[in-house]
């Protein structure tokens, strides 16, 4: 208060009164006024308080001032005040844009030394093919020059590790700022004044590479100190311990690292690294973090601790962080690896040999998280629920740590196969030693008697987007999951509970509720708690809650985010929601092969969605969705899946069988799902049927406006949405249920609308599942009887009066009329199916 004043009385001409401009005339006030004016607007700065009033009538040395000019000084003091703020905001500003221009100015010269050297290198070739035995010579001199030279020196010796340091330095410098590598842009990730940051990726060197450039509003040892922690923001990275440090003669200090990271699927082993990591300050005050794999496969701890992973390399990479002028800092990232693809099998290589990959996993998601906490740290983030950052960014990690761990099955966490042959399309895996527990209150443990029980799984997928797929799995639970299942899982957390057989019978009402809790600054990831609502089938139980709480993350659902896998990670939790509550983490990852393609074949439509009508608004025979055909064809992901169950020591082999036989179902319904939404499944917006033998959906849409026009003499859309593609769109948002089934003897829905699957409780997917008669009881089926006759036979439509029909969740739904008509194929004799129209239908 008293420094505003000192501010206040420094900026006024006179220091005993204060010049207001009032109605075009200055107003002169005493110093004693202009301090007793801004302690009442300190006190009460909103204008409409009461308090202020209050204070304003009890302060005697304003009573001489008129109401009026007392508002007009209020006002004009927050406008000051809104002008300070506006300012520093600016400034703020303008200092970023002046970091980022200075970023991209070395960037552009970083470019034209690259240019200058390729055009030498080119001039150069042109004269050595002339002479080939010169061309040979200069081959063998290049291989003896990128051998590396590190292994032939002592690595037990602080000389020869300084000396591998300072060369590992070198070498980063050149690759983070200079032209080492032949950086080219990450596909989907262009710079602009959203972007997080400038992303690279190798185009040709050996192992896989990628780079990063950004502007963060940390100090340069804050963010050194939390890229050094890697566990901490590295989903991948299951363990890093430092087995020696020592100081450097130049200030710096030398570390020996050994680290291990999760293999994303079953089908291959681990990787663990043996590195040397130098950090050191730079004559111009930047800091660097660099690292380099040291030679030798056994090098490192012992063996045994080693035998689940294959030993990978990492070439010359780090961190270069440069301080800005104002605060905050410039940070170059580079990853630089040889992952030892020959290891794996031949369908997961471009896992192993694709930069972007690399570049969504570790660089990107380094720069990333560091923004995450530099916007935490400044308050940007406020999440839901009253949850701190940190809280819910560690929820997030242990949901992602224990589904990997549950993939990997490591042997010294417990870990071991059951019964496996080798020819098991699941993988039962027992531990009966591991914790569940939070790490901050060892006292809410999961008290299993027996253990956790883990069944999974990886499989390919071909023709299916792992975004989309990710996408709909989350958001159609009741698609894949079943009920008692969760429910099973859930009653784990409360003691004595998770008994096998024996579980109350509990219905599924289909409702899903999400509650989103938090998200990363680019919504790359969701974390959310699921609420699946239940019914007893017990009389005395009816009117106990069944319903069941599921945290969640979901990441990965950007369809442009090339190279990026995508999760769906849940785990059972207490509906009180305490911050150490233990999990037993379940889901799916998906992660898209073969990324090597063009830009414009990495990544599908932005704007494709789950929903009919968004994917028809461009029509199956233009040249866009002919493109997006080919790249979707061509897409090709594994898909790993794992369930983690608690079990007593008596039901393990039950809970074995239950596992084996739910993960099995859970399978072939993703099949079903990724069939369905797949270029060759349900999206006619690449010239796919919505069943076999039916016509597309733009066609049927037309055919059944028009129909219902020639049987009803009506229209069923106003007339300005008949024209285009725009007919099904309008047809798909109708508010009236439209539904439309085969003529088969035992008619089957083949097509709804949105209000038609929300009246039936169901999706697209399911649709086809559906018969008519489980539409309406028995007094509805006896009232259409009579008027079935007369539209097949007669008038080909018919009105049925108010009724009541049924959803499939069994909940009756009342209509107030309903209308039924033939649709008409071209030619305007052949009938296709039979069309129904709920006006008005809502719930009982």
């Amino acid at each position: 208060m008293a420094m505003a004043l000192a501010q206040h009385r420094e900026s006024s001409s006179d220091s005993s009164i204060n010049k207001h401009l009032d109605g075009g005339k200055y107003v002169r006030y005493t110093a004693e006024q202009v301090e007793a004016l801004e302690r009442v607007y300190a006190e009460c700065p909103k204008p409409s308080s009461l308090r202020r009033q209050q204070l304003i009538r009890e302060c005697p040395i304003l009573s001489n001032i008129e109401p009026k000019q007392i508002k007009v000084w209020f006002q004009n003091r927050r406008c000051r005040e809104k002008q300070k703020k506006e300012s520093s905001r600016l400034q703020t500003v303008n200092r970023k844009l002046t970091a980022m221009n200075k970023l991209l100015m070395e960037e552009n010269d970083r470019l034209q030394k690259q240019v200058s050297q390729m055009v030498c290198e080119n001039g150069y070739m042109k004269q050595q093919l002339h002479t080939v035995n010169t061309s040979a010579a200069d081959a063998n001199c290049d291989s003896l020059g990128t051998t590396p030279q590190h292994s032939l020196r002592d690595t037990n010796s602080p000389a020869g590790l300084l000396s591998i340091a300072e060369e590992t330095l070198a070498e980063f410098l050149s690759k983070a700022t200079g032209t080492a590598v032949d950086w080219v842009q990450m596909p989907g990730m262009k710079p602009g004044p959203d972007s997080v940051g400038i992303f690279t990726i190798s185009q040709s060197c050996s192992g896989v590479a990628a780079r990063a450039c950004g502007l963060v509003s940390l100090e340069p040892v804050k963010i050194a100190e939390i890229l050094k922690d890697r566990p901490s923001w590295s989903r991948d990275c299951r363990n890093l311990e430092v087995f020696t440090m020592f100081p450097a003669g130049n200030g710096g200090t030398i570390e020996l690292v050994y680290a291990q990271t999760f293999a994303p699927t079953t089908l291959a082993p681990a990787r663990d690294f043996w590195t040397l990591r130098y950090t050191t300050t730079l004559e111009n005050g930047s800091l660097v973090v660099c690292e380099r794999s040291l030679s030798g496969s056994g090098a490192g701890p012992s063996a045994a601790a080693a035998a689940q992973f294959v030993r990978a390399e990492v070439l010359p990479s780090g961190y270069l962080i440069r301080p800005c002028e104002g605060g905050g800092s410039i940070i170059h990232i580079v990853d630089h690896l040889n992952l030892e693809a020959w290891s794996v099998p031949e369908v997961l290589r471009p896992l192993y040999e694709s930069s972007k990959v690399i570049a969504q996993k570790m660089t990107i998601a380094a720069l990333r998280y560091i923004r995450q906490i530099a916007q935490e740290t400044s308050g940007e983030v406020v999440y839901s629920l009253g949850r701190q950052p940190a809280v819910l960014r560690t929820f997030s990690q242990r949901l992602s740590r224990g589904f990997n761990d549950a993939i990997n099955g490591f042997n010294d966490d417990g870990w071991s196969i059951m019964n496996c042959d080798g020819t098991e399309d699941v993988i039962i895996a027992v531990n009966s030693i591991k914790s569940f527990s939070s790490t901050s209150n060892p006292a809410n443990a999961l008290s299993f008697l027996g253990g956790v029980l883990c069944a999974k799984a990886s499989m390919l997928l071909q023709n299916i987007a792992a975004a989309v797929l990710v996408r709909f799995l989350r958001e159609h639970r009741s698609e894949w999951a079943d009920f008692n299942v969760d429910a099973y899982c859930a009653a784990s957390l409360k003691a004595g509970t998770n008994a096998y057989p024996g579980m109350r019978p509990t219905r599924f009402t289909g409702s899903q509720i999400i509650m989103p809790l938090g998200h990363t600054i680019e919504h790359e990831e969701l974390l959310e708690v699921i609420r699946l609502e239940g019914h007893s089938f017990v009389q005395e139980d009816a009117f106990v809650s069944r319903d069941i709480h599921l945290l969640q993350i979901c990441s990965g659902i950007d369809e442009n985010a090339v190279g990026a896998c995508s999760e769906l990670v849940f785990a059972p939790i207490d509906e009180m929601f305490p911050d150490d509550a233990p999990l037993l983490p379940s889901g799916f990852c998906v992660i898209p092969l073969d990324s090597k393609s063009s830009d414009t074949q990495d990544s599908l439509t932005t704007n494709r969605t789950l929903d009919l009508t968004s994917s028809l608004e461009v029509g199956p025979a233009t040249n866009h969705a002919a493109g997006d055909t080919s790249s979707c064809r061509n897409t090709r992901s594994v898909l790993t899946i794992a369930f983690q169950f608690p079990f007593e020591s008596n039901l393990r082999d039950n809970v074995a069988t239950m596992a084996r036989q739910y993960v099995r179902s859970v399978i072939s319904s993703v099949q079903r799902v990724a069939m369905a939404i797949s270029p060759s499944g349900l999206n006619p917006a690449v010239g796919s049927k919505l069943s076999p033998g039916s016509p597309e959906a733009l066609t049927l849409a037309h055919w059944i406006c028009r129909s219902y026009s020639y049987h009803l003499g009506a229209e069923l859309l106003r007339s300005e949405s008949l024209g285009g593609d725009s007919i099904l769109k309008n047809l798909w948002q109708h508010q009236d249920a439209i539904l439309c089934c085969s003529l088969k003897s035992q008619p089957v829905f083949i097509f709804a609308n949105q209000a038609g699957l929300d009246m039936l409780e169901t999706t697209l997917v399911a649709l086809q599942d559906i018969t008519l008669d489980k539409l309406f009881d028995e007094s509805g089926r006896k009232a259409l009887c009579p008027d079935f006759g007369k539209l097949m036979q007669q008038q080909g439509y018919a009105c049925l009066p108010a009724g009541i029909c049924m959803s499939t969740m069994g909940r009756h739904v009342s209509y107030e009329q309903a209308f039924a008509w033939k649709v008409l194929e071209a030619d305007e004799s052949t009938v296709h199916c039979l069309a129904f129209s709920f006006v008005n239908w809502s719930f009982v």
